[in-house]
């Protein structure tokens, strides 16, 4: 790169982005011109920033804003959640304050709400969870498997995550992976991620598959991830799912320029 590239770093609930305003269209000719090899480094934890992804804020003529996003391998991916509340927050303190957000990415519009110390994200429909003969998958925006397990404090995410991301069944694109348990009347996750090909503190798309999963009726589940507590507001409407909002803290960490 030849260029300064100013960033924000953002962490929602331990999941990780670096973040850029490329609103401005010279900015956003720079950063769309970056290679997938760049994007990795800056997310490498070593030799760049680190993260667990790259969101780029970008201007729209019919939103407030538009969400780009690409997984810590440098590749555009799927829906983000808790990168969708990060960006949120990121807006609103580069001046795009508004009392209802109205936003598009990957997968379509989006609504949100931004309040102090929590983003709120309305997510896509879920038509229903299909059953496989790993566990049950939802697609959230991302695609999900969500697999019931015990002792998940030891459980072997990432050795298992990545065998089953890599599954036949699930490939050419693979699946994100999460391993889930009920106990003494709360519901906790670990989530292997595709693009990161590691175990993610938190994962917000995830976070909302292992709800549906394991909630029989309408109303709001608090789900323990790693990083922290989320909570999934929605509407179950047979085997279908509906109005649904992804909650949860996001908070800005560092910022500085890439040269």
């Amino acid at each position: 790169m030849k260029f300064e590239l100013p960033f924000s770093k953002f962490q929602s609930t331990g999941n990780d982005f670096v973040l850029i305003d490329a609103r401005d269209p010279q900015m956003r000719n720079h950063v769309l011109s970056l290679t997938r090899a760049e994007i990795a480094r800056i997310c490498d934890r070593r030799f760049g920033v680190g993260g667990d992804g790259f969101i780029l804020l970008l201007a729209h003529p019919e939103y407030d804003f538009e969400m780009r996003n690409y997984n810590s391998d440098g590749g555009e991916c799927t829906m983000c959640g808790n990168g969708a509340r990060a960006l949120v927050r990121f807006a609103e303190l580069q001046g795009i304050k508004r009392d209802h957000y109205r936003f598009t990415a990957i997968d379509g519009e989006h609504e949100a709400k931004a309040e102090p110390g929590l983003i709120h994200i309305k997510m896509k429909d879920v038509e229903s969870g299909v059953p496989t003969t790993a566990g049950m998958t939802f697609d959230t925006g991302s695609p999900h498997l969500i697999r019931m397990v015990t002792d998940l404090t030891d459980f072997p995410v990432v050795e298992e995550g990545r065998k089953l991301r890599n599954s036949p069944q699930f490939m050419p694109a693979g699946i994100n992976v999460n391993f889930v348990e009920k106990a003494n009347g709360q519901t906790f996750i670990r989530t292997y991620e595709r693009g990161v090909e590691d175990e993610t503190l938190s994962c917000g798309t995830g976070v909302i598959a292992a709800a549906l999963a394991t909630s029989e009726k309408s109303g709001e589940v608090t789900i323990q991830a790693r990083g922290g507590q989320l909570k999934v507001k929605f509407e179950k409407d047979g085997e279908a799912f509906r109005n649904i909002w992804l909650i949860g803290p996001s908070e800005k960490t560092f910022e500085g320029v890439i040269r």
